[in-house]
């Protein structure tokens, strides 16, 4: 008997790819839903992407060794203060919760349809598949747009201060500057914080639509079924 079920449980697994295909399908269909849902993961990101690669131009200008621009940033506080750390983290938070409301409201949209796969013999770890690779497609998504519209911003608002001397300190990649006074200053570089961001905003996609996708996954079929929407 059990070697049946595992029989059967092989024979209505979908590959991998079949899922991401009708992931796709699903966001299409509800594309300005999930446009919404993309743009507070692309808000939130780009806030957290314009403060930390700030401080990277901000250290970079400080070692350049332009007097002009040093005087003005020796009176403004080393790295990231603790107030925009904060402001970071609840503007994280709030894209989390965006992304589950919208996600539980997805489920409760889609009652009928998933009722229609767990009739069809879809497991749960399929339906909870489908959820969690929906989130991260709009969290890469959304985690790259914001990512590139952080760095542009920072850029042009930096510009306005330092001029074109800040595309010839530009601080692309890692590295560690050493002052005169042996301070070691630690740049993060902009593709590593681009980066950064991305992977963030996929993780909190995630995150987010974790519990939506395991109340999906134990929706019983029947009652699924029964549920008028």
């Amino acid at each position: 008997m059990e070697q049946q079920r595992g029989q059967i449980g092989q024979q209505i697994e979908l590959p991998f790819m079949e899922s991401v295909r009708i992931s796709f399908q699903s966001l299409k269909i509800r594309f300005w839903r999930s446009i919404i849902t993309t743009a507070g993961i692309t808000l939130g990101i780009a806030f957290m992407v314009s403060v930390i690669t700030n401080s990277d131009f901000s250290n970079a200008m400080k070692e350049s060794g332009r007097t002009a621009e040093i005087r003005i940033l020796e009176e403004e506080p080393e790295g990231i203060s603790t107030k925009e750390i904060w402001l970071i983290i609840m503007s994280l938070i709030v894209c989390v919760v965006g992304i589950a409301n919208a996600m539980l409201m997805a489920v409760t949209e889609r009652f009928r349809e998933i009722g229609t796969m767990k009739c069809l013999g879809a497991l749960d770890r399929f339906v909870v598949r489908l959820f969690l690779l929906e989130a991260g497609f709009q969290g890469l998504a959304g985690a790259l747009i914001g990512a590139f519209i952080g760095t542009l911003g920072s850029v042009l608002l930096n510009l306005k201060t330092y001029g074109l001397d800040l595309f010839y300190y530009f601080p692309l990649l890692p590295k560690q500057l050493e002052s005169d006074t042996g301070e070691i200053t630690r740049i993060y570089g902009v593709l590593v914080i681009a980066l950064f961001g991305t992977v963030i905003g996929m993780i909190l996609a995630i995150l987010g639509a974790a519990f939506p996708a395991w109340r999906a996954a134990k929706l019983p079929p029947a009652e699924a079924m029964r549920t008028e929407v």
